[in-house]
């Protein structure tokens, strides 16, 4: 087995147990009450405990991983990571957003349940997160705590991934050039790919110098990972990606891929995952997995 095979399969192993790991987190956080608001709680259920990648949290415990935290630590942040993630993919699929029925090959929320639950529980997750975070479970010094989520405050709201989403959605309305999209892409999904990053070292009481080069890190990976996924929506199989593809081309929307072309989106993808790991360099190999997460950013097929 060559080494690239060998990171590929610890990556793939190391995502799982996140998975699995952070499901075990959430889990006495949903409880399903016997009351009405059952519903509510059956749809956060839905939307959490449906896959996916688990991206966010495998980068805080990677994050964390590098600082010596405590695993019980990083997992609760991890989870609330999650829960900000699955309120936005509840959020983004609603027909007034993105109008999407199938996310992760499953129908969306608002398709299993209905556009009314489907807000709520996208509202209870958000607020599930910071709950999640404010408990001295999550850190015992209460200056950590705030700024986990003064940091997520501003990684979810309209400074970011909120903000991000506006912009996605006005984009019909203005011409978007290259400088643009990746502002709106930063806000959009990096904002919280980075906070997701740098919540491990905020846990480890990092150095300003070690926080800045995991800021690098986050920010190219994002962008990478960004471009990836509108690569995907060309080229990807649904059955595969788990979604409609083509969305973007049918919407007329500017993406990085529709202006630079397939080949040279590839090229800067692969540029920015270089980048991203060249930021790593001050690290020993405890970064060997957020290493290979640069290379998974831009050739994952989902």
């Amino acid at each position: 087995m060559n080494a690239e095979m060998t990171e590929n399969q610890a990556l793939k192993n190391a995502m799982a147990a996140t998975s699995q790991a952070v499901e075990r987190t959430i889990e006495p956080f949903l409880a399903v009450p016997s009351g009405p608001e059952a519903r509510v709680v059956e749809a956060m259920r839905y939307a959490f405990f449906s896959g996916g990648k688990r991206l966010r949290p495998f980068l805080v415990l990677a994050s964390a991983d590098l600082f010596g935290v405590d695993k019980k630590q990083a997992l609760r942040v991890a989870a609330a990571v999650e829960c900000v993630h699955c309120y936005s993919l509840i959020h983004d699929d609603l027909p007034a957003m993105d109008d999407d029925d199938v996310r992760r090959g499953k129908p969306t929320v608002h398709k299993a349940f209905d556009e009314a639950t489907a807000i709520l529980a996208g509202d209870a997750l958000m607020t599930l997160a910071f709950e999640i975070l404010s408990n001295e479970h999550s850190h015992p010094d209460p200056n950590v705590r705030l700024r986990l989520i003064q940091e997520l405050a501003k990684a979810s709201g309209h400074h970011g991934m909120v903000g991000g989403q506006m912009i996605d959605l006005t984009a019909d309305e203005h011409a978007l050039g290259e400088a643009d999209i990746h502002r709106l892409q930063q806000m959009k999904t990096g904002a919280l790919i980075s906070y997701a990053t740098e919540a491990g070292a905020i846990l480890g009481h990092a150095s300003s110098q070690a926080i800045s080069s995991i800021q690098g890190y986050a920010r190219d990976l994002g962008l990478a990972f960004q471009i990836a996924d509108d690569l995907l929506d060309v080229e990807g199989d649904a059955s595969e990606v788990g979604k409609a593809t083509g969305k973007d081309a049918d919407a007329g929307k500017a993406t990085l891929v529709s202006i630079m072309g397939v080949d040279r989106a590839r090229n800067q993808a692969a540029i920015l995952a270089d980048q991203a790991i060249e930021h790593l360099s001050s690290f020993d190999d405890k970064a060997a997995l957020l290493r290979a997460v640069a290379h998974f950013a831009i050739f994952r097929r989902t």
